[in-house]
């Protein structure tokens, strides 16, 4: 069997941004949160309606409000709706995966997002964007610097429009004197890029002038947390010279440890996730099992008297979730955006709903009164 030897991405090219025919526009895209939200059917605004007074109770007693979402509610407009429930206080929490990162940026900085993924494969330019992947590696880079993880770092890297490279010397200097620092590897990692020529050091300006079409912004001014749960090869921050797995997969540990706080505090408290089918559940089942296994180890009880909201355009696999997961017979059980969710210790609620339409109608639902 021949080995063939590992991809070399430092001879990818990439191109600028300008060049790509992106399919989305932020002012096309957004939804004023005053406005009216889309007509949903009895069934579900009635569920919808169930969700204030629970949130409303969690916050009461300062439990844990937490909104995991799928790029999609991004891409559907909800930008400024969320940042109106992180205004009021309504979410305490928000977490997304990589590509809800990836569309964040984008639409703060040239407001406009998504490509055409067949016809960009085919010509090898598919994810190969210059500005995109530099701009959230050198975010990523020097927020870990401050410990900050990679939801916080590029909400910040967005509301500063940009940020500040150290130098070569300095970084080199600090390796050297501290080298079992818990920043080291960050400080490595750093000046490894600058070695590399893929940024200099100083100030590093850039002009993010749709900051509104933000949720990380938005989360970093009203400092709610806002983890990102990366996959390594998931994202087309991958398709880049510049890519690092260390540098994800360090923001990625700072925020799985933010993510797993804040279900430390889910007592009482509420969880929507809202067209996440993969990460939600993956990274909820193990942080909820890293807290329980503290929380045992020092005589306390496990997580209690939350509940969960699950939200999607999928149907939920004609089973009724409220009793239980189906057997492995039916392919309802394959369904792992509901199954993983009805483990966790709560009442789960599924609603076969539009995402966006359903974030509206819930902040509309909070404010009347």
């Amino acid at each position: 069997m021949k080995i063939r030897p590992p991809l070399d991405l430092a001879k990818l090219r990439v191109r600028p941004l300008s060049e790509r025919r992106s399919l989305t526009r932020a002012e096309d895209i957004l939804l004023a949160p005053d406005s009216t939200p889309s007509n949903l059917s009895p069934t579900q605004l009635e569920a919808i309606n169930n969700s204030p007074q629970r949130i409303r109770e969690a916050r009461k007693c300062d439990a844990s409000v937490m909104l995991i979402y799928g790029a999609h509610l991004l891409r559907n407009g909800a930008a400024q709706i969320i940042e109106k429930l992180l205004a009021h206080g309504w979410i305490t929490h928000l977490a997304t995966n990589g590509a809800g990162s990836i569309h964040d940026w984008e639409y703060a900085w040239c407001g406009a997002s998504t490509e055409g993924v067949e016809e960009n494969v085919a010509t090898g330019t598919f994810g190969s964007w210059h500005e995109t992947a530099t701009c959230i590696h050198i975010a990523l880079m020097c927020g870990a610097l401050e410990g900050l993880g990679y939801g916080a770092s590029l909400g910040r890297f967005i509301s500063e429009n940009g940020t500040f490279v150290p130098a070569a010397a300095d970084l080199a200097t600090a390796l050297a004197a501290q080298p079992h620092h818990p920043l080291s590897a960050a400080r490595a990692d750093l000046l490894h890029a600058l070695h590399s020529g893929h940024l200099t050091s100083g100030p590093f300006p850039m002009e993010h002038r749709f900051p509104h079409a933000s949720i990380l912004a938005a989360a970093w001014r009203h400092q709610v947390p806002a983890t990102i749960h990366p996959g390594i090869g998931y994202d087309i921050i991958s398709n880049h010279p510049i890519f690092s797995g260390s540098v994800l997969g360090r923001a990625g540990e700072a925020d799985f440890k933010s993510f797993a706080g804040s279900v430390e505090g889910l007592d009482g408290g509420v969880v929507l996730s809202v067209g996440s089918a993969v990460m939600g559940p993956q990274v909820f089942e193990k942080t909820m099992s890293c807290v329980n296994n503290l929380r045992l180890q020092e005589g306390r009880p496990v997580v209690k008297g939350h509940s969960i909201d699950v939200v999607d355009l999928q149907d939920g696999g004609d089973w009724d979730w409220s009793v239980g997961e189906p057997p492995k017979t039916n392919p309802a059980y394959y369904l792992r955006f509901c199954k993983s969710f009805s483990r966790m210790g709560a009442p789960m609620r599924y609603l076969q709903c539009d995402n966006a339409a359903f974030i509206h109608n819930l902040l509309h639902a909070l404010q009347a009164p």
